[in-house]
């Protein structure tokens, strides 16, 4: 086995407290010994991702402005929520619905995974939905201007390895939802 040990917390300080962002800074020693006293650590939301395939194998995107980093991005639905409040899965169908106007007739778990666990302490939920449909219109927040695209399942791949699609989050919740589907098909 491993003899891996886990850092010591010694003292912590919320450094900015906003509703949207928290910040933490700590003082930690290693297991060397070593103190570092300026670890910092964002205090985040649980994410939920939501991947909508519709009966004709098209999936449900949404292209929005990313402020941080100052492009138009392709994604797929997707949101903050505060577990106390909601389920991973109710948020993640909630965002689709507010985001495309599509509901779910069936959504999987395919996986959790931590978005940046160096300095960051959310996780992100992924989730499939199969045989999406149009159901209204979208009811976006005061800072969403979304496109809705239907793209077919088959063109995917090669966007994601031209850079078309590059949020992290997208391209994993495709990647395993894609192959959860494949591998569920050969189950049956």
């Amino acid at each position: 086995m491993t003899n891996l040990k886990k850092w010591k917390l010694l003292r912590s300080k919320m450094v900015l407290d906003h509703h949207w962002c928290q910040v933490r800074q700590d003082e930690i020693q290693l297991p060397n010994g070593r103190i570092i006293d300026d670890y910092f650590v964002n205090i985040r939301l649980e994410i939920a991702v939501i991947l909508p395939i519709t009966s004709s194998r098209e999936i449900v995107f949404v292209r929005q402005y990313r402020y941080a980093v100052d492009e138009f991005l392709l994604e797929l639905p997707a949101g903050r929520f505060n577990p106390a409040q909601e389920s991973a899965e109710a948020a993640a169908v909630r965002e689709m619905q507010e985001e495309t106007g599509y509901i779910a007739q069936q959504v999987t778990k395919i996986a959790t995974l931590y978005d940046n666990p160096t300095k960051d302490t959310n996780k992100v939920h992924l989730f499939l939905a199969e045989n999406v449909i149009k159901s209204g219109e979208q009811k976006l927040d005061i800072t969403e201007e979304i496109e809705v695209l239907l793209i077919p399942v088959e063109s995917v791949r090669d966007k994601i390895l031209k850079g078309e699609i590059s949020v992290a989050g997208t391209v994993a919740a495709i990647c395993l939802g894609l192959n959860f589907l494949n591998n569920d098909s050969h189950n049956k």
